[in-house]
């Protein structure tokens, strides 16, 4: 039995579309709290809330239906998803309560494979996981709710990238076009599911000594639907190189073999992205749902140097892909 089989979308390609949702929290404001430092107005990676004066609370939960048949994967994956919030606010995570729904029929020993592999991620990201809640569902899924904490003076919202900033971006995209040109023998899924077991602890802690404007991670609404998100919440425009995006081995093969999503094309009704004369598949790559993805960065252009420098030193991945502009909207060019 094979988990994909069990899902009619896979990953952060499962989400409500951004459109769809942008539309339902229209006017939907939380009761004014003191104390709550980020919530729905505007929306960001996680919800913060003062604890002292020191400290803040981050919290945050994610899940969805397998993008793997591997149940260790599946669980590592869903579990890297959702505390890569955590990490997308600036905090550290603490602790974490598993979302879990799969089918009775399911053999145990799968539902604790999944259940293994979030567990260690966890520990990997220096929390506990202490409980959750499972339902029978006849599809799988599976995610975390996750609490961490983050100094008041190292929140990291999207908006507050500023005109004359550069834009970083600390892994490659593709997650989608490689799992589907897998199936048709145009990319090794290998490739994918690499990147997507890999936290962004590494990078947010190298980022915390530089810093930066505004964080945000790119996940289901691919590249340009969470630049959007950084420019509209900002009150600025987003110049993003199409030659310079980074992608995942086998990605472009993909896109100009015709490999796509129905999470792409829910991107592409998202954010009304102003595109320049661009290959194909790079529009593709821009608009592609990403799962557990790297860190969009906006900070001032002169610590870009010092950037590239540290996250070369630890032997992590960047990658320059745009500046910040005055104005508004986003552009691929």
């Amino acid at each position: 039995m094979k988990l994909t089989d069990l899902a009619t979308s896979g990953g952060c390609a499962a989400k409500y579309s951004a459109a769809r949702l942008e539309e339902l929290l229209r006017g939907f404001v939380p009761a004014e709290a003191e104390n709550l430092l980020v919530g729905l107005d505007p929306a960001d990676d996680a919800a913060v809330y003062k604890l002292d004066d020191e400290r803040a609370l981050v919290f945050t939960i994610d899940f969805f239906p397998p993008i793997v048949d591997d149940p260790d994967d599946f669980g590592t994956i869903a579990a890297t998803n959702a505390l890569n919030d955590v990490f997308a606010m600036g905090g550290a995570p603490l602790l974490a309560l598993s979302v879990a729904a799969f089918p009775e029929e399911l053999p145990l020993e799968v539902v604790r494979a999944v259940f293994d592999g979030a567990e260690r991620q966890v520990r990997a990201a220096g929390a506990l996981l202490a409980g959750g809640h499972t339902i029978r569902d006849t599809e799988p899924k599976y995610g975390l709710a996750v609490v961490g904490t983050v100094s008041l003076d190292g929140i990291w919202a999207k908006s507050g990238a500023r005109p004359g900033d550069a834009l970083f971006l600390t892994k490659p995209l593709g997650t989608a076009l490689v799992l589907g040109g897998a199936k048709r023998g145009l990319a090794d899924a290998a490739e994918a599911v690499r990147w997507m077991r890999t936290l962004n602890r590494d990078a947010a802690d190298v980022l915390r000594a530089v810093a930066p404007n505004a964080v945000t991670d790119v996940t289901g609404f691919g590249l340009l639907g969470h630049a959007h998100e950084m420019a509209s919440r900002s009150g600025v425009r987003i110049a993003l190189a199409a030659e310079r995006l980074p992608a995942m081995a086998g990605a472009l093969e993909s896109a100009r073999a015709g490999v796509s999503t129905a999470g792409t094309r829910s991107n592409r009704e998202y954010g009304d992205a102003e595109l320049g004369d661009v290959a194909a598949e790079l529009v593709e790559l821009a608009f592609d749902p990403q799962t557990a993805g790297g860190l969009l960065v906006s900070l001032p252009r002169d610590r870009g140097p010092a950037l590239e420098a540290e996250f070369a030193r630890a032997g992590l991945f960047l990658a320059r892909i745009g500046t910040v502009e005055d104005g508004a909207g986003v552009a691929l060019t």
